[in-house]
């Protein structure tokens, strides 16, 4: 089986805010990316439903350029990638947990 199937992350979502990319000392760029995605359902009472889940994605190098560029907040995009989790301390040394898409390809629809 191929590494590439074992943390594999397929999205088809919204933009949810606008992209913020920050360049390094060595020349590479990150951006960071929130998208929504929508699931629908109908309850009990009949009524159809919208469930919105909001999704952290990080590009590096020329995909985190491409994406900067080409989308805005509601662009619907689809996106390749693999789940990564890390941890960081804030600033009153509590311990926050994250759990962010880094996306590999991209496709604006």
């Amino acid at each position: 089986m191929s590494n590439t199937l074992r943390n594999s992350v397929q999205l088809i979502g919204n933009v949810g805010k606008e992209i913020a990319v920050m360049s390094f000392e060595s020349g590479s760029k990150k951006a960071s990316i929130v998208l929504a995605t929508n699931e629908y359902y109908t309850n009990n009472k009949g009524e159809k439903v919208k469930q919105t889940e909001w999704h952290n994605l990080t590009a590096w190098g020329k995909t985190a350029e491409l994406m900067a560029e080409s989308l805005t907040v509601g662009s619907q995009v689809a996106i390749q990638g693999k789940l990564t989790n890390r941890s960081y301390q804030d600033k009153d040394g509590i311990t926050k947990y994250v759990t962010e898409v880094i996306v590999n390809e991209f496709f604006k629809l």
